[in-house]
């Protein structure tokens, strides 16, 4: 059985390490997986298989400059003579941690990174801070560099045309029966009589743009239309939205929920789901609708042309007036959508998976 190992921060609430969770459980019987994390944490560690051996490497964070750094120098040297070349394969699944870099590039030569989001939407497309990030991450020294969108990959090819052939496009795998079983929990909210939007989503306006559908709601609401939505999540901008909500006299039409452990009942009691994002890497809740049956309206994001428009619902103009669009369309006549098949999409992503492992 080959010996293969994953690195990440922690395992926490969010999409990269639901995400994460969910793949390690499809692939644990195949392979000896030890898993890594900078800090042994978060309500997902009970979701893996006891299969999975989990490891920390969690660097020296101490203010004092030069001790953190002879600190943090040990710890490597540690490391590297425990772990260096000792594995098949190694994935490095937290884009964004440096730690998680390291341990994957020293377990082992044949290894991958897996890039959950646009990075050139981060550094409000700085070409210098792209680079340098991805250059600090030694993204050279990695046989394959994973992209959950075929945007995302895109964007990366034109700053670093030389690791082309590095590069593949892979899908998340989604845990579909547990998303289905976990929409039958009973909670206290039912489906309403008028057409009810949801958006699922940290609380972030740079990314998210919730106020696009407070201020889309506020106009349909001044043109006659009877509708709600329900706002799941919560982050740095909910004060601002919750504001926002009660200075239009949009209360009746608009619920924040907060963030919810299990937000899929919320899936069921809805008629559509509403992204509204200024940018992503590829949206789980794409899959999560697609999953119960709910169609989509999304903002031009991330490969949504590609695998919403058409299928599983609109595609709009990326700002406030698409949102109002898309809103106003699926109230005038609502939204056709094909039916969506979890298992075959799993099994397509695993085969990539497997081959990325063992090429």
């Amino acid at each position: 059985m080959k010996k293969i190992l994953f690195s990440a921060y922690s395992l926490d609430v969010g999409g990269i390490e639901t995400a994460l969770v969910t793949l390690l459980n499809y692939l644990y019987k195949d392979y000896d997986i030890t898993l890594v994390l900078e800090k042994k944490q978060g309500i997902f560690l009970k979701d893996l298989p006891k299969e999975i051996n989990v490891i920390t490497y969690t660097p020296s964070s101490i203010k004092f400059l030069l001790a953190r750094k002879i600190i943090n120098l040990f710890k490597q040297i540690k490391f590297k003579l425990k772990y260096k070349n000792k594995f098949d394969f190694a994935a490095d699944y937290a884009t964004y941690s440096m730690p998680a870099s390291f341990v994957v590039r020293c377990a082992s030569n044949n290894n991958a990174i897996w890039i959950h989001n646009n990075y050139m939407n981060f550094y409000d497309n700085n070409i210098k801070q792209y680079r340098n990030f991805f250059n600090k991450l030694k993204i050279n020294k990695f046989k394959k560099i994973v992209f959950v969108s075929e945007l995302d990959r895109k964007v990366f090819i034109a700053q670093f045309p030389e690791l082309i052939k590095n590069t593949v496009v892979c899908n998340n795998l989604i845990n579909y029966k547990r998303i289905e079983n976990l929409a039958q929990e009973k909670i206290d909210m039912n489906k309403d009589d008028v057409p009810t939007f949801l958006n699922v989503g940290r609380h972030d306006e740079k990314q998210k743009k919730i106020s696009r559908i407070i201020n889309a709601a506020e106009r349909l609401k001044k043109e006659g239309y009877k509708f709600k939505v329900l706002l799941v999540g919560k982050g740095i901008a909910s004060k601002e939205y919750e504001n926002a909500i009660k200075k239009k006299k949009l209360e009746e039409n608009i619920i924040l929920l907060g963030a919810k452990k299990n937000p899929y009942p919320y899936f069921k009691i809805s008629d559509c789901f509403i992204l509204s994002s200024q940018f992503e890497g590829y949206p789980v809740v794409f899959v999560e609708s697609q999953v119960l049956n709910l169609p989509i309206i999304t903002t031009d994001v991330s490969d949504s042309k590609k695998d919403i428009k058409g299928k599983f619902g609109i595609v709009v103009e990326n700002s406030e007036n698409g949102v109002y669009k898309g809103m106003k369309e699926f109230l005038d006549k609502g939204i056709k959508t094909k039916k969506f098949n979890p298992e075959e999409y799993n099994q397509e992503i695993a085969e990539k998976v497997r081959k990325i492992i063992n090429d």
